[in-house]
């Protein structure tokens, strides 16, 4: 339940559809954001952005390299996430975010962040209910200056909850994550999605399918209204003990890494419970290649398939070619009688 909210994003969210992915334009060195970025990057590294009525945010360090391997700074880290503002927005937006802030980039020491402490004016933040009962402040996605902020202090990856404001205590998205073990090839790790994108079209389901960034691979069910965390969790372990009893020498459901089977993948379905959190689409991971969490069409699960090609730089060149897909895939909501059906045949 949300008690107190405030810096409300205004008429970004609005949505512009197009026909495979809604193809809003993507901001390029004319945006006045990505603009203002550039020039405080060549005066230094440090100033202020102007959101426009009123709204400021102070930036600095933006020479600072946030991955060495791959050479990019936390100010070309910033530029990205302006550049690609129309296409994650809307996905995080009124979701209460949880931080992992590496503030000497992501080969130094890393911590969690979930309350929002104190934040500069036009932060977006509310306060909700948290799962011992209690109440706190967060901070809340879909507004740039807000996420801008983020960066600012360190934060690389976005996580958010699978629940928006409002409605807080139903889940939206049901997510099981595939996590290849030590020595696994990526291949592998298409063939067994390819497999689950199989059998949930058996049983008339809709998916979106990303890149998690990171090694795997992100299967998310969007839900119907007012879908309990019991139940998205449910749905996710029933389709995930399913995947592992028709593939027991690839996947497990262990979770304690040194326990899982040498070989295989782990089916997570463990993140949908109320409060937990998943990566965003098309965040960028704390990863040395700078790799992002990218949304695919389910044609594109092949064997060649690789990591590597979903960057922090490809991606905004990806989007402007395919248009942003994520949205549209959590729009196609499963029905209640669908998910009624797989959790009944249980």
């Amino acid at each position: 339940m949300v008690v107190r909210a405030k810096g409300s994003p205004r008429s970004a969210s609005k949505r512009r559809r197009g026909a495979a992915g809604r193809r809003t334009p993507l901001a390029s060195s004319a945006n006045p954001i990505v603009r203002q970025l550039d020039a405080i990057r060549s005066g230094g590294g440090d100033g202020a952005l102007d959101f426009g009525r009123g709204r400021t945010l102070r930036v600095s360090s933006l020479d600072k390299v946030y991955f060495r391997e791959a050479g990019i700074t936390k100010g070309e880290l910033m530029r990205y996430y302006a550049a690609i503002a129309p296409a994650i927005l809307p996905v995080i937006r009124d979701r209460p975010l949880i931080l992992k802030r590496y503030p000497s980039g992501v080969d130094g020491p890393s911590f969690f962040q979930q309350n929002a402490g104190d934040v500069p004016e036009h932060v977006r933040t509310a306060r909700v209910s948290t799962g011992s009962g209690g109440s706190a402040v967060r901070i809340i996605g879909g507004d740039l200056l807000t996420l801008l902020y983020t960066v600012q202090i360190g934060t690389i990856a976005v996580h958010t909850w699978q629940a928006r404001l409002g409605h807080l205590e139903f889940a939206d998205t049901s997510t099981i994550d595939l996590d290849p073990g030590e020595g696994v090839a990526f291949r592998e790790v298409v063939a067994l999605a390819a497999r689950i994108g199989k059998v949930l079209r058996e049983h008339k389901l809709e998916a979106g399918i990303k890149t998690s960034g990171s090694s795997g691979l992100h299967i998310v069910l969007p839900l119907p209204p007012r879908t309990s965390f019991a139940e998205s969790s449910g749905i996710a372990s029933l389709i995930a003990r399913r995947i592992v009893e028709s593939n027991p020498t690839r996947a497990t459901l262990e979770r304690t890494v040194k326990d899982r089977p040498s070989g295989t993948i782990y089916v997570d379905a463990q993140q949908n419970a109320e409060g937990k959190s998943v990566v965003a689409a098309y965040s960028v991971r704390a990863r040395p290649k700078a790799t992002v969490s990218a949304p695919i069409a389910w044609t594109e699960l092949r064997a060649g398939l690789r990591l590597e090609q979903f960057t922090l730089e490809t991606t905004p060149v990806r989007l402007r070619r395919t248009g942003e897909m994520w949205s549209v895939a959590m729009k196609r909501r499963n029905s209640r009688r669908a998910l009624d059906a797989l959790l009944g045949g249980s």
